[in-house]
């Protein structure tokens, strides 16, 4: 997998604008991922409260029969 990789990459890895993209490249990834993580984070904070929301205000009212 790595030989594909590198071979997908130019040839000549010493240039400095494909260093500077990829290095660009890596610290976008990292911002996104972490862009990720915060919103999952507030979305599970969310959830919970408005679960915890529907519960106060309108409890569980008993099944009766038919």
């Amino acid at each position: 997998m790595a030989k594909a990789l590198i071979g997908h990459l130019s040839s000549d890895l010493r240039d400095p604008r494909i260093a500077a993209d990829n290095s660009r490249l890596r610290a976008r990834v990292a911002e996104l991922e972490a862009l990720v993580l915060r919103l999952s984070e507030e979305n599970d904070r969310l959830v919970s409260a408005r679960a915890e929301e529907l519960l106060v205000s309108a409890p569980l009212q008993e099944m009766q029969p038919a």
